[in-house]
Formats: structure tokens, C-alpha cells, sequence
């Protein structure tokens, strides 16, 4: 715009020479015009409108000045204005753009991972001697220095918390680490969000494998723990069984042996009145004879 006020100029004071010495007053007219024309270019040239949403980093040869808010500001006409967008971007690594990590075991997964990040307005100038333009601030900065951290954070834990138990840690550690990584950059990073992690095919067998053995390994544990608890039941009736016998033997004497088999054939006699009873106090004693007619 500069260049072209100039140029209208030049073409006024051209045009002016030319008819002044005429009596045609076109050549006056078109020299007022082009003058005109000059002037408000010039103007233009020396207005810059930041838009809403953005801040303008202004650099005259090559001094980088003060960050311009939204508005319009007055500048020098030899002064380049960059500008970056304030509003809140989506980094979104996910599908072709996932990234691959490593676990401290060595075992590779992929994480899908959305970032979300603003420019700080207050620190323009520093976000631009760094990425240079708005398009470079995410590929030079928020990507690279985002894909480090996730690899980093995922080396530090095995692979089973990077899949399942840690996800919800690791997402924490991952948004703690790129905010302190790119906010002295002029970067704010609201948002980490780890939306899923997947094995490897490899990885997957891996953990497959793993979990067929675990499951043996608690059936035979299960099986071993049933057998040592009916052999310790049967131990128990066992003992059980002999305190018994021992308190029984204790309590049988011949006196009570005796009096019991006389009772039992009493109770025999009542169907057949009189007959010899084998019964004996001793290895010699005699048959007894059971009237079952008398009670």
C-alpha cells in the first residue's frame, strides 16, 4: 500500500508538470486525483487492524516492538504486522498421526492424545522469535515437543498401567509435563486428553499369553487349596472318629457288655419265652437262662 501511495504520488507531480503549462484543466484534475489518491494510500498504509481473536507482533527492520491488541493501530509504513490467532486450538494426534511409545518393559503401543492449546497474547514476541508465524507455532513447537513428552512419560511405566491400571496417571503426567514445557513459550495448554492406548499386535499376544497362564496358575492354585481342605476334613473325622472309639472302649467293661446282651435277648425272649442265653462274665462263663414270661 506504501509503495503504491508513492507511486499515485509521483504520478500527481508527473501529470502537474505536464498540463501546467496546458489550458485543458483534465491534466489539473487528474494530477488533484492522483495526489489524492497518494495520500490516502498513504494513509492506509499507515493503518493496521488487528482482527478479534488475535494479536499482531509488529517488526520495523527487522526490531520486533510491542504486541498490538485487537483494534486498530497506527504504524509506520516501513512496519510488518504478524499476527497469531488467540483462540483454542485441537492438536489431535490420533489415526495416521498417533503416536507410537514404548513401555519400560519394551513393549510398543500406540496412544491416541488430543491437545488443546491457545497463543498467550501477552507473550506474542516470544512465540514469534521462536516459530516465526502463526502456521509454524504447532509444527515447530506444540507438535514435536508433544509427541517427546508422551514417548517419555509412557517409558517410565509398564506396559499393563500404559493399557489399563495408569492411563488416568499417565494422562496427568503427560498434561503436567507440555504445560511446563510450552507455557515460557507463549503457549497455554488447557487440555490433555488421552482418549485411548492400544497394544501392538505383538504386544497383544503378549498380554493374551500372559493372562492364559495366570488363569492356570489360579485353577491349580484353586485345585491344590480344595484338595489340602477335604484331606484336612478327613483328618479331622479321622481324629474325631478315634477320640470316639478310645472314649467308647474306656466305657465298655465286661460288667456292662454283659448286662447289655442280657437286655438285648430279653427283648428276643418276648417271641420265644425260655432258651440259653450266650452270655458270660468271662472267658468261662456259663449260658443264662431268659424267661421272657416274666418281666
Amino acid at each position: 500500500m506504501f509503495v503504491l501511495s508513492v507511486l499515485l504520488l509521483i504520478a500527481a507531480v508527473v501529470v502537474f508538470l505536464v498540463g501546467r503549462g496546458r489550458a485543458e484543466a483534465g491534466w489539473k484534475i487528474g494530477a488533484a486525483i492522483g495526489a489524492l489518491g497518494g495520500v490516502l494510500a498513504g494513509l492506509f498504509a499507515c493503518l493496521h487492524v488487528v482482527s478479534a481473536y488475535e494479536v499482531g507482533v509488529p517488526v520495523t527492520f527487522g526490531r520486533v516492538g510491542t504486541p498490538l491488541t485487537s483494534g486498530a493501530h497506527l504504524k509506520s509504513p516501513f512496519t510488518d504486522v504478524t499476527s497469531f490467532s488467540t483462540r483454542p486450538v485441537d492438536l489431535d494426534l490420533g489415526g495416521e498421526d498417533r503416536v507410537e511409545v514404548r513401555s519400560s518393559q519394551g513393549g510398543v503401543l500406540y496412544a491416541d492424545v488430543t491437545i488443546k492449546w491457545a497463543v498467550v497474547p501477552r507473550k506474542a514476541v516470544e512465540l514469534y522469535r521462536l516459530a516465526g508465524s502463526e502456521d509454524a507455532v504447532q509444527e515447530r513447537l506444540v507438535l514435536p515437543d508433544s509427541r517427546e513428552i508422551i514417548r517419555n512419560v509412557f517409558a517410565r511405566h509398564t506396559s499393563e498401567e500404559g493399557y489399563a491400571s495408569a492411563r488416568e496417571r499417565i494422562s496427568a503426567e503427560i498434561e503436567t509435563q507440555v504445560k511446563e514445557r510450552l507455557a515460557p513459550r507463549g503457549i497455554d495448554v488447557t487440555t490433555v486428553n488421552l482418549r485411548n492406548v492400544r497394544p501392538s499386535k505383538q504386544l497383544q499376544g503378549q498380554i493374551d499369553k500372559k493372562i492364559q497362564q495366570e488363569q492356570a496358575t489360579e485353577r491349580a492354585v484353586e485345585a491344590a487349596r480344595t484338595a489340602k481342605a477335604e484331606a484336612e476334613r478327613k483328618r479331622i473325622e479321622a481324629e474325631g472318629t478315634a477320640r470316639a472309639n478310645k472314649i467308647l472302649e474306656r466305657s465298655l467293661s465286661d460288667k456292662v457288655l454283659y448286662n447289655q446282651c442280657l437286655d438285648a435277648y430279653r427283648e428276643a425272649a418276648k417271641a420265644h419265652p425260655v432258651y440259653a442265653v450266650p452270655c458270660g462274665t468271662g472267658s468261662g462263663g456259663t449260658p443264662v437262662i431268659v424267661d421272657g414270661t416274666k418281666n
